[in-house]
């Protein structure tokens, strides 16, 4: 099967730094994410996590911390994987911002103060991952290969 437009979704020309980029970004996500998910890690669950975004205004709370908890830790594990690369990548990143705008921003840059230094980081780095996408070592790469076969 040759699609074109899943082969430019799915291809790349990174090397070895997108893997370098992909794999602590999706570690980190995938972690944040089963906080919000499954509790693990000192983290709240969606029950506790949903109460907290209710708390901030983003209601229904239990769908937010839901829908913020899968792309953080699916999307993290699709990172890790280099798998579907740039959707998960674009879908962290506006996940990011969401978090920017919702929680940090009010708090200035630093991390200290609850500001958003960590947040624009990740936001960056998925920015980034979803421009160049997952590289030579992605499954991705497989995939684009096995496609345009």
């Amino acid at each position: 099967m040759n699609s074109p437009l899943l082969n430019k979704l799915l291809s790349s020309k990174a090397g070895i730094g997108a893997l370098i980029l992909r794999a602590p970004i999706g570690l980190i996500l995938a972690a944040h994410g089963s906080q919000k998910l499954f509790a693990w890690f000192g983290g709240y669950g969606l029950e506790g996590t949903g109460q907290w975004m209710a708390s901030i205004g983003m209601t229904p709370g239990y769908l937010m911390a839901l829908l913020a908890g899968s792309a953080e830790f699916f999307g993290g594990l699709a990172l890790l994987l280099g798998l579907l690369t740039r959707p998960a990548a674009v879908v962290a990143a506006f996940t990011m911002v969401v978090a920017i705008f919702s929680v940090h921003i009010s708090n200035g840059l630093f991390m200290d103060n609850n500001g958003y230094e960590y947040a624009l980081t990740l936001l960056v780095a998925l920015v980034a991952l979803a421009v160049q996408g997952g590289g030579s070592f992605s499954l991705d790469n497989v995939l684009s290969k096995k496609l345009s076969k």
